[in-house]
């Protein structure tokens, strides 16, 4: 941090600059205070070399705009963004943005000043960032903006600064030729051999930043700088000082293979199954670094609004700094020198860099943190990426850069003349198939050795697809942004504006979808904060998700994911369901509701006390299951048994309180009871919890929930479980029947054709239904349980504790297919749903939802929510659940609620 220089802006919009906070090859950063309010903010302002350029101000802007969607939780919020209107004749509009300031040290730093991590740390690390990974890859999107320079470690937990302009842009150098220096190590083995980036990649880049975090160096930069990117394609990393509880969960981020990658999800699990915030409470960083976090915090409190009409502190004072006289050029775009035997020199000065992705010191500014040992440097190599031809110069309107030299601690002169692009008539770039390297960059003597991905010689035609496909890193932020890639984008963070080559041309239609990522969301809905949160939700006829609170029943459209209405006579709803073709029937605690499906106006309602006169004080259980407009629901009340007239000489005996339970069949269309019949009450408070498991023509099948079990009928039951038939049309009990060794707690489920499927031990079992007779079995994980099946058409479609699904045949049991969900193995086995197609299986856990094709059971997407963003806040635990309507399946977590199209 140093003093404002003569030539550094004084005010962005309503923020006044206090200080210089950091320097980069393409972006300053000022210690700011916010004129309304007082608070303290740090901007990010473009350089006017690159402000000047159309696709740098494009990224710029567009990165601006997707940090705004993606903030919260470890990202930092932004505040504001400022294009301020200038003459032509005063140079290009400049490009900054405001986010809050977050006391925290970057992961180089902090790794100089205290060494390498221990395990609690590392988790907590990992686990952070890789929470944010999953937001990201869950709308679609890829990051492409982690490196040790970008990762921050404040007090709660880690931050992530590798966003807009603090990501991609920030670490763009239009250089001489056209070349943008950057971190060869931070790229992925897809990069380097010019493939298609996506999510996987992420997680490539996230376990060389736990590598490095664990042991203070970076996988695959030792060695010659000219074979570091075969080192990265090709070559094992070596991970022995990594803790060898993290090893493996390291080593297979850094698979080469991008399928073999665990997810974002799986990761944060691992890691941290209460969440990286959880893991935190109560401090997590070493005493030193929580030290200098707090230094830091209380210099840039300190700071104060400079005078306008004072001459600025450093044209006055400040000797100009040493490293600044010292080292002409910034630390990503010239070799660092080979790690002496003890500490490297030069920790790096930014307390929040500008995310040039290396670990290297840039010398640009004055240090605000100058204690303990630096960063090992062994990050040397770089590779120069071809920039857009209208990237090596401004606009016509703009001065030339020669006129506006960069301050003496950055390369100055002017770039590289223009040079005919397709706009022009000249050629567009594109990548030679390998990546040879090339000859020693700018700088002259000493230049590190680098790839180089050259222009080609002559005017390209139009683009045809096997050229698309060629085209790769043609963007200001080739290493750390979107890439062009396979005739499609893939937009950094899902940014609005498509990265695009040099010519006016429409770019490709991009691809909707990575490998392994959900298609995009047709909408998505948050259920209010101010509400409590979600008790039920359904879909009604394909047209509203209708969601109980603890307050009101609302609706939402299913088209557009707004809100339609909410009822507070809903409230506590246990059901959903339709009643015919125009009203919404909800069974709250006291009464059945007819609600209309435009507004939520209550159109019938029938209060038990009416409905069942002759049971005074029933209370309804939740429904068991429903068919058509059949709803089928247990009840219980208290009735007072009157002790019996004594005998002569006796004392009267006590009246006493007894339980009686009945089960239900209710009409919603007709709004009637069809039937009830006696059952035996349940634990306290009464009212035992039935599912229906079968619904045959002439009966239904009901188990009854074991937590509704009294201890006798537990004792009674010596371990298994038992299914009730009853009849269809009057509710008599036909039968109850044990089958084998199936336990009260199996999951059970049966079909029309006659037959039961339930968990035995570690396997699935078919049974006979109506004489108990086992047809097939098959078997399961070992350690693992089957969960309740899914029958659909003439398959079974089955689900396991060990995140196994599949689907068998129902006649013979034959296996189809068997995949697992890639999450680890905790919790109850997924839930399953089948789309409105039965074309799409979606299973649903506690980690995740993953599609497959029910026919074979190929794995088609996967997605992943965080929940509450708030570090501070509750911990989001709840599972995810499905609900499939027509062409689309509605995801829920809690409160946010996501539409996806399905086959």
């Amino acid at each position: 941090m140093e003093a404002l220089r003569q030539d550094d802006p004084r005010r962005f919009g309503r923020f006044t600059a206090l200080a210089r906070f950091h320097e980069g090859a393409s972006a300053v950063r000022y210690v700011a205070r916010d004129t309304a309010t007082g608070e303290v903010a740090l901007i990010t302002a473009a350089r006017p070399e690159l402000a000047g350029l159309p696709a740098y101000r494009r990224r710029f802007q567009a990165e601006a705009r997707t940090a705004e969607r993606i903030a919260g939780g470890w990202v930092a919020e932004p505040l504001d963004t400022g294009e301020e209107p200038k003459a032509p004749a005063e140079g290009p509009e400049p490009l900054w943005t405001a986010a809050g300031y977050v006391p925290a040290l970057p992961l180089a730093e902090a790794i100089g000043i205290a060494g390498p991590l221990d395990e609690r740390a590392l988790r907590i690390l990992g686990a952070g960032i890789a929470e944010i990974l999953s937001r990201v890859h869950a709308a679609g999107a890829v990051l492409q903006g982690l490196a040790p320079g970008t990762v921050l470690l404040a007090a709660d937990g880690p931050r992530l600064t590798a966003f807009g302009p603090l990501g991609a842009a920030a670490s763009a150098e239009a250089r001489p030729g056209g070349q943008l220096s950057v971190r060869l190590g931070y790229l992925t083995p897809e990069q380097i051999e010019g493939k298609e980036v996506s999510a996987a990649s992420d997680l490539f880049v996230l376990g060389l930043l736990l590598a490095y975090a664990a042991t203070g160096t970076t996988p695959f930069t030792e060695g010659p700088a000219e074979e570091a990117a075969r080192r990265i394609a090709e070559d094992e990393p070596e991970l022995d000082a990594v803790p060898e509880a993290l090893r493996e969960l390291i080593t297979r981020c850094l698979a080469k293979d991008p399928a073999e990658r665990p997810t974002a999800g799986t990761v944060a699990a691992q890691l941290a199954l209460e969440g990286a915030a959880g893991l935190a409470r109560g401090g997590w960083l070493p005493e030193p670094l929580a030290a200098a976090v707090a230094d830091q915090e209380a210099r840039v409190l300190a700071l104060d609004v400079p005078r306008e009409d004072s001459e600025p502190e450093d044209a006055r004072t400040a000797p100009e700094p040493e490293d600044a006289r010292t080292a002409p050029e910034p630390e990503d775009a010239r070799p660092l020198p080979a790690p002496a035997d003890g500490p490297a020199s030069g920790a790096p000065a930014a307390v929040v860099p500008a995310g040039d992705g290396g670990i290297g010191e840039d010398r640009g500014t004055t240090r605000f943190l100058n204690t303990g040992p630096r960063p090992p440097r062994n990050d040397r190599p770089t590779t120069q990426l071809a920039l857009p031809h209208e990237l090596t110069a401004p606009p016509e309107a703009a001065p030339a850069p020669a006129a506006r030299p960069l301050p003496p601690a950055l390369p100055g002169g002017p770039t590289a003349p223009r040079q005919p692009g397709p706009a022009h008539g000249g050629p567009a770039p594109y990548p030679a198939a390998a990546l040879p390297a090339g000859p020693a960059g700018p700088g002259g003597p000493g230049g590190s050795p680098m790839v180089s991905l050259p222009l080609p010689p002559a005017p390209a035609p139009a683009p045809d697809p096997a050229a698309s496909r060629r085209t790769l890193l043609t963007i200001a932020a080739a290493a750390v942004g979107g890439l062009i890639v396979g005739g499609g984008s893939v937009a950094a963070l899902g940014s609005e504006d498509t990265a695009v080559a040099t010519d006016d041309k429409p770019a490709p239609k991009p691809r909707r979808t990575l490998p392994g990522q959900p298609p995009e969301p047709r909408w998505s809905y948050a259920h209010p904060a101010s509400e409590s949160s979600p008790l039920t939700a359904a879909v009604w006829r394909d047209e509203l998700l209708v969601v109980t609170s603890e307050s009101q029943a609302s609706a939402v459209d299913l088209r557009t994911g707004k809100r339609l209405w909410q009822r507070a006579d809903g409230a506590k709803g246990q059901a959903a369901l339709a009643a015919g073709a125009d009203l919404v029937f909800v069974a709250s605690p006291t009464e059945f509701l007819w609600l209309s499906p435009k507004n939520g106006k209550v159109v019938h309602r029938e209060r038990y006390t009416d409905a069942f006169g002759d049971l005074p004080g029933l209370a309804v259980g939740r429904p068991a299951g429903s068919s058509g407009p059949v709803v089928w629901f247990t009840g219980s009340h208290t009735v007072t048994v009157k002790a019996p007239k004594p005998k002569k000489g006796k004392k009267q005996g006590k009246d006493r309180e007894v339980v009686q339970a009945h089960f239900f069949a209710y009409d919603i269309v007709q709004r009637k009871e069809l039937w009830r019949t006696p059952v035996p009450a349940g634990r306290a408070p009464g009212a035992p919890v039935y599912r229906v498991v079968g619904d045959r023509s002439a009966d239904i099948l009901v188990r009854q929930d074991p937590v509704s079990l009294t201890a006798a009928e537990l004792k009674a039951a010596k371990g298994k479980g038992s299914v009730r038939s009853f009849d269809q049309k009057t509710g008599k009990l036909l039968w109850t029947r044990s089958y084998g060794a199936v336990s009260p707690e199996a999951a059970t489920a049966g079909d029309e054709d006659g037959s039961l499927y339930a968990a035995v031990g570690k396997d699935l079992q078919a049974f006979e239904t109506d004489t108990a007779k086992p047809l097939w079995r098959v078997e399961g994980s070992a350690g693992s349980a089957f969960g309740t099946p899914l029958v659909a058409g003439p398959l079974i479609h089955t689900t396991e504790r060990s995140r196994l699904v599949g689907a068998v045949e129902r006649g013979s049991g034959r296996l189809v297919w068997r995949r697992s969900t890639e999450v680890p193995g905790i919790g109850n086995a997924p839930s399953l749903t089948l789309s409105g197609s039965e074309k799409t299986l979606i299973a649903a856990d506690a980690v995740q939802v993953t599609a497959f094709s029910a026919a074979d059971g190929e794995r088609l997407w996967k997605f992943q929510d965080i929940g509450s963003a708030d570090p501070k806040g509750a911990t989001v635990s709840a599972s995810y659940r499905a609900f499939a309507a027509g062409e689309t399946v509605v995801i829920q977590r809690d409160r946010a609620f996501y539409a996806f199209p399905v086959a």
